[in-house]
This record gives C-alpha cells, sequence and structure tokens, in this order.
C-alpha cells in the first residue's frame, strides 16, 4: 500500500512540475515572441489575460508540490542513504528546498504584488520599467525550477 501511495504523490509531484515549468516555458518561449510578432501593440492584452489564467494554474501547481513533497519526504524518510558518510543527498535535497522556496517568493511577489503596481501606475515609463522587471522575475523563476529539475536528478540518481 505504501508503494501505491508513493508512486501516486510522485506522479502527482511530476504533474505539477511540468505544468509549472512548462507553463512558464510556454509563456516566455512562445506566448510572448509570437504574440509580438502577430498582434503587435494588442500583445501586451493577450499575454495578461492567458497569465492571470496561468497563475491559477501555477498557484495549484505550488500548493501540490508542497502536499505531495511532504508526503514523499514522510513515506521515504527511512530510506536516507547512511553509506554516504557526508550525506551528499540531503545537502541536495536542501539546496532543492531553497531554490523552490525563492520559486514560490517570487511567484508571489510578482502575482500579489507588482502585478498590482504594474495596473496603477499611470505613467508609461515607471510601467514599463516594472513589466520589465516583471518578465525578468519569470525568466528567473524559469532557471531556478530547471536547478530544481537538476537538483532533483542528482538526488535520485
Amino acid at each position: 500500500m505504501i508503494e501505491i501511495a508513493n508512486l501516486i504523490f510522485y506522479w502527482l509531484h511530476l504533474v505539477a512540475t511540468v505544468v509549472w515549468i512548462g507553463g512558464i516555458a510556454f509563456i516566455l518561449f512562445i506566448l510572448i515572441p509570437k504574440s509580438k510578432e502577430a498582434m503587435r501593440q494588442d500583445a501586451g492584452k493577450l499575454i495578461g489575460i492567458v497569465s492571470m489564467r496561468f497563475k491559477l494554474f501555477a498557484d495549484w501547481s505550488i500548493i501540490l508540490l508542497i502536499v505531495t513533497g511532504i508526503s514523499l519526504f514522510t513515506i521515504n524518510k527511512a530510506s536516507t542513504h547512511r553509506d554516504d558518510p557526508v550525506n551528499y543527498r540531503i545537502q541536495f535535497m536542501i539546496m532543492k528546498h531553497v531554490f523552490f522556496l525563492l520559486m514560490v517568493l517570487i511567484h508571489l511577489y510578482r502575482n500579489y504584488v507588482l502585478t498590482k503596481k504594474i495596473a496603477n501606475e499611470q505613467n508609461s515609463s515607471p510601467k514599463i520599467t516594472l513589466q520589465k522587471l516583471s518578465l525578468n522575475l519569470v525568466k528567473t523563476v524559469f532557471i531556478f525550477g530547471l536547478i530544481v529539475i537538476l537538483l532533483s536528478v542528482v538526488i535520485s540518481g
């Protein structure tokens, strides 16, 4: 029974990862460039609408990652690697969780603080600066997500 629970939690953990990181990749590498190319001035509206819709999926993915991560840790805590005197897996696990925490904090700041600042800004120059910051934060979350995936591979190897 524990093996089935482990598989289900692991699968849900992977699905949540794919939705969040994959969604960011779609927005960065497909939506933004192609909407700017096709829609020019109106691209920002489409990007904003899609980003707001994606925020819901990202939020639920984060919740699912936290719940399944805690569940997986609880189920698998007995399998610490005692043959490794320094226990590098634990060090990599800590690094992974630090990057994940940074991702979540950036996501929350961007979606619940920065977007309100952008919406309330009346002057175009500061608004453009805030929008560039927002885009750079999305890129940062994406890069951190790739690092988390790499650390996961190292840990499981």
